[in-house]
């Protein structure tokens, strides 16, 4: 079955916008686990406009379930991060400083070099690593030449498109995971994903380990609460990866 980790930004930004500890951001985190999510992914930026860097530390000792953490290893206070917290998952991503949110994946051929090196600091020290990519068979193959464990797919133009053609829409990935599945690399993916696109996206990708999700997880909570929501979230994703028989590219009109 595929994975759920919640990416918790947004709770660390309501907090952030009033100070103090409201919410309780390690409280919130625990309950997701508690709820049935199966990881927590935070994405520090050098701004800690929303996770602090102190917040990945405390989360680092209480959590039971995987900490996945975000981030672009150019910045060294985060290679640094991640190197003393040792989490189960370090997800690198080319953002560049001030950016609002992620926006593109690697470009494994011209940074292939760095990327190489850079994962195995990181797997040297025994963190799983996955490199942050747009829905491209080149990108993936290069991916696979950098000897990261894992790519994440970068899905907001799936979930753009979604609602005007699926089968397209999902097309290009469907050739990227099977490029991944070929390499032997393990597939996650993020952004955008929601409760509408999520059951069709996991129903097609083919050996799809996990989602990260936080904006729109967080949104639905308000309606739902994070209880409902995070079953919700993983009901989809159940019933996606149950189903899962992906369509040819081949039979899209």
């Amino acid at each position: 079955m595929t994975q759920l980790s919640v990416n918790v930004n947004k709770i660390a930004t309501l907090r952030n916008s009033r100070g103090g500890q409201m919410p309780n951001l390690i409280r919130v985190a625990q309950d997701i686990e508690l709820y049935g999510a199966a990881g927590i992914t935070v994405h520090p930026r050098p701004d800690e406009r929303h996770i602090r860097y102190a917040d990945v530390r405390a989360l680092k000792k209480v959590l039971r379930t995987e900490l996945n953490i975000e981030g672009n290893p150019r910045e060294q206070k985060f290679v640094d991060l991640v190197l003393e917290t040792r989490p189960h998952q370090v997800t690198l991503v080319p953002d560049t400083t001030g950016q609002l949110t992620s926006d593109h994946g690697w470009d494994t051929h011209a940074d292939g070099s760095y990327l190489r090196d850079m994962i195995a600091l990181f797997k040297e020290a025994g963190i799983r690593t996955s490199i942050f990519v747009n829905a491209d068979v080149r990108m993936v193959e290069g991916a696979a030449k950098t000897g990261t464990d894992r790519i994440e797919l970068y899905t907001e133009s799936y979930a753009k498109k979604y609602w005007m053609n699926r089968d397209l829409a999902i097309a290009p990935f469907i050739e990227a995971a099977k490029t991944a599945n070929a390499l032997n690399l393990g597939i996650n993916a993020g952004h955008d994903l929601n409760l509408d696109n999520l059951k069709f996206f996991a129903e097609n990708i083919p050996r799809l380990l996990e989602v990260s999700i936080g904006h729109a997880l967080i949104c639905d909570a308000l309606y739902y609460g994070l209880n409902e929501t995070v079953m919700k979230y993983r009901l989809e994703l159940d019933e996606g990866a149950r189903s899962n028989s992906p369509i040819t590219v081949d039979s899209i009109t």
